[in-house]
Formats: C-alpha cells, sequence, structure tokens
C-alpha cells in the first residue's frame, strides 16, 4: 500500500484530489538590464500527506516559486505573468491564488499556508517580543482567550525544542542564537496547523540534532494532520529523508520531476546527477565532488582537505584558558540580575600557526560566544587568552583595537556584516585606513590584489553587497577579513547557508589562503561533514563546556564522547533506502543553561584516550 493510499485510509478522506496545483507559472522581474524571468513555465502538483522536495542551485527559482504561492513575490519586485496556482480549499472549493484579493489572501496566508524562511533574522521582528510574534496569527485565525493563546505559544516553543519556553515568551529575537530564532519561525508557522506547510530551507541554520528533531516534527505533523509539505532545500540527503516526490529545477525551469527513489536511483538529467554527487558523506577525506553553477550542468568542484604538513614551523598561536563568558538575565519590575546564562564555561584549547580547530555543537551551544569572547567582541567573565603570547584580556581599549588586526572574523550572515551604502571598495578598504597600513596611491593596488585572491573580478569594486549573491557576499567578508594579513581568523558559520558549489569554492578559497599565507582558523561551525574535510583539530562543545577534543580522525573515527556519537549518528544519509529520522523520535529535553546568580559549577576533569585525544568525564 502506497503512502498515499495508508494515509487515505487513515483520514477516511479521498485525496486524490491536490492540495495545491501549479500550471505553467511564470513570475519575472524587471531590472535596469531587462526582464529577468526568474521562474518559466513550470507545473507541479502537491497532495495532502505528501512531501514534495523542491530541489536546485540559487538562482534556480525555488524560492521564487514557493513566494509566488504566498503572494509575497510582488513585494520583491516580481510579477507573475503567466499561469495558474489552485488551492483547494475547505469544502471543495479551489481558489486561483494568482488572481485571489489581498482579504482572502491575507486569510489564507498562515492558516492555509504556513511557511518558513530561510533567514529568521530577517523574518522576525527586532521590536517585538517572541510572544507577540508568537501569538499575532492565533489572534488573528482563531478564538482563543488571551490565556489560551499565551499557553498554545508555550506548547508550540515546547515542540520546537526550545528550553525554558516561558522565559524564552519575553526575549526578542536578538537575545537568541541563530538555531533558536529558526526554531521560532517554525513554530509561528506550525501555530494554525496550516494544511500546506511551505519550508523554505528551514534546517539550513541548525545542527545535525536539531535538524533531524524537526524534520521529524514535519513528518509527524504530517501524519496526524494530513497536511502538505513543499520542501525547498539544497541538501540531496536532506531529501533522501523526507521526500515522497522531487521536484528539480535549473535557471527558473523545471528539468526532472520523480519519486524520491527513482530520482536517486536513476536520475535521468546531468545536472540531478551532480546535485548527488555534491552530497558530503562522513569518511569521504579524498573530496566530493560539488557542482559549479560557473560552468554547465554537470561542471563539478572539488573540495580538498587541509593538508597535514602545513608547511611551517609548528609553533602555538592561540591559547584560551579556563575561558569563562556568561550573560546576565534580567527580571522583576525594577529589572535586576536574576541568573545568569552560562555560555562558556571552563574551556581550554590552543591552535598551531597554519592549523585548522574547528568547534562543533548544537545551537546555543556556545560556540559562537566562545569566538566572540577571544576577538572580545564579548567581554569573557574569566579567563586567559593568548594570541602570539600576548594577553588579550590584559589589553585596554586602545591596545585591544591595535590587536585586532592580528585577528579577525567572518561572520555567518555576510549581508548583515557588510555594510549596504558603501561600495565594496571602501568596505575591503575601510581596515586598511583603519589600521593606516596604506597611503591613498597603495590601497587600490592592495584591494584589487586581494580581491583577485577571492577569486572576484575587479569590476565588482564598485557594486553594492545587494547587487552580489550570498556566496560573492561571503567571499568579500573572507577578503576584508585577511586584507589585514591576520594570523588568525575566526569563521562563525561561515558556510553553512551557502549552495553545496558555492559552499565548496568557498572552503577550496580559506584553504588555499591558509597555504599561501599561513593563516590559522578557528572554524565554527553545526555542519559535521562540513567540519570533517576542514579541520585538523576538532573540539565538541555541549552546554558551553568541551566535552571532547582530538585530531580530525580520533574524533571522526574513533568517537568517544555519548554527545559526540549522538552528533555523528544525526547526519542525515543521502539514500531513501535508509532513512534515519522516523516519525517518532524520543527526544530529551534540553538542558537549560541558565543558573541563579552565584551559581558555580565544579571545574572539568578530563581523561586523555590517547595522545591529544580528551572526553570530559564529569
Amino acid at each position: 500500500m502506497t503512502e498515499r493510499n495508508k494515509l487515505s485510509s487513515k483520514l477516511d478522506t479521498q485525496i486524490d484530489d491536490p492540495i495545491v496545483s501549479l500550471d505553467h507559472l511564470r513570475v519575472e522581474f524587471e531590472t535596469d538590464g531587462g526582464t529577468v524571468v526568474a521562474v518559466n513555465d513550470i507545473s507541479f502538483k502537491v497532495f495532502p500527506g505528501e512531501t514534495v522536495c523542491l530541489v536546485g542551485e540559487s538562482g534556480s527559482g525555488k524560492s521564487v516559486t514557493s513566494l509566488s504561492l504566498m503572494r509575497l513575490v510582488e513585494f520583491g519586485g516580481g510579477q507573475i505573468t503567466g499561469g495558474k496556482m489552485l488551492l483547494s480549499r475547505d469544502g471543495k472549493k479551489t481558489a486561483n491564488l494568482s488572481e485571489v484579493d489581498v482579504d482572502t489572501m491575507r486569510s489564507i496566508r498562515g492558516n492555509e499556508i504556513g511557511m518558513i524562511f530561510q533567514e529568521p533574522m530577517t523574518s522576525l521582528n527586532p521590536v517585538f517580543s517572541i510572544e507577540r510574534q508568537l501569538t499575532d496569527g492565533l489572534r488573528l485565525h482563531t478564538n482563543l482567550s488571551a490565556s489560551e493563546t499565551r499557553e498554545k505559544a508555550i506548547e508550540l516553543l515546547k515542540e520546537v525544542r526550545i528550553p525554558d519556553p516561558e522565559k524564552r515568551l519575553r526575549q526578542y529575537p536578538h537575545e537568541l542564537s541563530g538555531g533558536m530564532r529558526q526554531r521560532v519561525v517554525i513554530a509561528i508557522a506550525m501555530a494554525c496547523r496550516p494544511r500546506l506547510l511551505i519550508a523554505d530551507e528551514p534546517t539550513t541554520a541548525l545542527d545535525v540534532t536539531i535538524q533531524a528533531e524537526i524534520l521529524s516534527l514535519i513528518n509527524r505533523l504530517k501524519r496526524e494532520t494530513g497536511m502538505a509539505v513543499l520542501f525547498i532545500t539544497h541538501d540531496m540527503a536532506v531529501v533522501a529523508q523526507m521526500a515522497d516526490r522531487v521536484v528539480v529545477m535549473y535557471q527558473g525551469n523545471l528539468i526532472e520531476e520523480g519519486t524520491v527513489n527513482e530520482i536517486f536511483s536513476a536520475p535521468k538529467e546531468e545536472y540531478t546527477k551532480a546535485l548527488l554527487a555534491a552530497v558530503p558523506q562522513l569518511g569521504q577525506m579524498a573530496g566530493t565532488s560539488l557542482p559549479s553553477p560557473l560552468n554547465i550542468p554537470g561542471a563539478t568542484v572539488t573540495v580538498k582537505p587541509p593538508r597535514d604538513d602545513i608547511g611551517i614551523e609548528k609553533k602555538t598561536l592561540l591559547e584560551v584558558k579556563n575561558l569563562v563568558t556568561r550573560f546576565p538575565v534580567y527580571g522583576g519590575i525594577f529589572r535586576r540580575k536574576m541568573a545568569n546564562v552560562h555560555a562558556v564555561e571552563n574551556v581550554s584549547f590552543t591552535i598551531d600557526r597554519g592549523e585548522t580547530m574547528a568547534l562543533v555543537g548544537e545551537s546555543g551551544c556556545g560556540k559562537s560566544s566562545c569566538g566572540r569572547s577571544i576577538l572580545r567582541l564579548v567581554e569573557p567573565e574569566s579567563g586567559e587568552i593568548f594570541l602570539n603570547g600576548k594577553n588579550i584580556i590584559s589589553l585596554n581599549s586602545s591596545e585591544l583595537r591595535s590587536a585586532r588586526r592580528d585577528m579577525q572574523m567572518v561572520f555567518q550572515d555576510p549581508y548583515a556584516s557588510l555594510n549596504p551604502y558603501m561600495r565594496l571598495r571602501e568596505q575591503i578598504a575601510e581596515p586598511l585606513n583603519n589600521f593606516g597600513l596604506a597611503g591613498r596611491s597603495e590601497v587600490d593596488d592592495i584591494v584589487r590584489d586581494i580581491l583577485e585572491k577571492v577569486e572576484l573580478p575587479t569590476s565588482f569594486l564598485r557594486r553594492f553587497p545587494h547587487e552580489l549573491s550570498g556566496g560573492q557576499r561571503q567571499r568579500v567578508a573572507i577578503a576584508r577579513a585577511i586584507v589585514v594579513n591576520p594570523s588568525l581568523v575566526i569563521t562563525d558559520e561561515a558556510v553553512s547557508a551557502l549552495d553545496v558549489s558555492v559552499q565548496a569554492q568557498v572552503l577550496n578559497l580559506m584553504m588555499s589562503l591558509q597555504d599561501e599565507l599561513g593563516l590559522s582558523y578557528l572554524f565554527i561551525s553545526h555542519d559535521m561533514a562540513v567540519v570533517e574535510r576542514v579541520s585538523h583539530k576538532v573540539g565538541v562543545m555541549y552546554l558551553g563546556r568541551l566535552v571532547e577534543v582530538g585530531t580530525r580522525s580520533q574524533i571522526f573515527e574513533n568517537p568517544q564522547h555519548e554527545y559526540t556519537r549522538t552528533l555523528m549518528a544525526a547526519v542525515p544519509i543521502a539514500d531513501p533506502k535508509k532513512r534515519n529520522i522516523s516519525n517518532d523520535m524520543n527526544f530529551k529535553p534540553i538542558p537549560s543553561p541558565v543558573f541563579p546568580v552565584g551559581h558555580n559549577p565544579e571545574n572539568p576533569i578530563y581523561e586523555e584516550i590517547e595522545d591529544g585525544h580528551l572526553i570530559l568525564r564529569n
């Protein structure tokens, strides 16, 4: 019996009719350079209880298709110029979404069609609390009382595994980590139990364990309610775990469609084969082949692992000793400090010159706080940080400003870290001017040289950030970080939001710059497959502590801590016949990192399993 027939028997309904049908949809954008056809004559259907995965690289038209279904594409300058989008509504009514009025569309959004957006910081309102944003849709589409609405909001936060939901409701988006913000967006989309859920890269910012839980949650809701899911992703491993059917898009066109087994076992198009070859697999240290958006479909880019022989004298560059960073939690009428978030707790490690150390762990484990503490972008509570023998903690503001020339950071979201009002030439030149490293006549030459190093044409220097793709913006961010010739670069989820081909290009760029300039990296990531390819050493973090530290081979070939094994087991398998995302995964609640004022946990005790391989024992 097929999944669709099983669902039909369970719901005792006839589900031969699709929830949504796209019929020759065409979407255009008017630009200074003329008309751009973002979606060209595509047609497919989504049935109740079915997950259809829409896959393809950046610019293929995936997100434009989803925004068209929500009629949000018009707010971004797009226009639906052809075709129909038929939604089967309650009572056997059918509405053409491309023609319905504004009021009807408002009643459909969030109620009958829910959407999880890719970038949570831009889809959440920074001036409203989490509670306000979670309950907006419930107040609009349901008749729940104020107390019932709040209880429902708490229940939704628990469903997406956010600890201390009552406290989180009072917080604002900037007070949550990227992964937690994404979970809030997912909770908002699921609040009214929509009949169609559009998920646009919903797990891009999430670590593998939370990703597994969110995918399981979507599967369970689909099974219990008959909800249909249109899942947009570039991760073919996630597709293998989630999809019933797969729709492959390239440059606005639908090039292949079939069941998940057909697509994975016998793909017809070269582009589909290239996407499948892009799937990173743990243990494949020889590299992975990825499709390149710059060439014809089927062309590949190879991710090369870092050199074990780094080619320079082994010498400690960064030494972190017993680093502690805590954030105050205020409450009550007088906003007094009630507790502390123990973000980083007694963390110690070293990085040698020319070496890459990766920090991995779940969202909220303290990875980013650790990186920012090393740069003193947030002030540590205690501990010692030595860079080239210089104690960073003891520096005053002017000395710290000078020391930051030697330690730079590449942030997760390049669009947020680049100034939208400055041309790229000024942004790359800014660090040179700040540190007085070059005269006016030299700046242009240095900027052009660094742009060539990150493989961008010098014609881009007059562009603004919004005129670049995500991968190109991240290259600019890397260029700005290395233009001052630092010893240490901290990359905070620098490739997590990029398509696999662009990700491969950026990673190769980082590896080549390391070889050429002798850079050291602190590579913060939740992507275990990427970490295996770029790191010399790995530190696994959980609730602010390092629970296991070792070389790449020690961690990936002989994981000893239970949490490290959990991370490995949660990596999705790119085989629809080996699904490890069940509908009824039994998740343990995430412990809270919030403790009362005055609470000081005991010092960590590590056991050395082999030379350099440490695991936490308490």
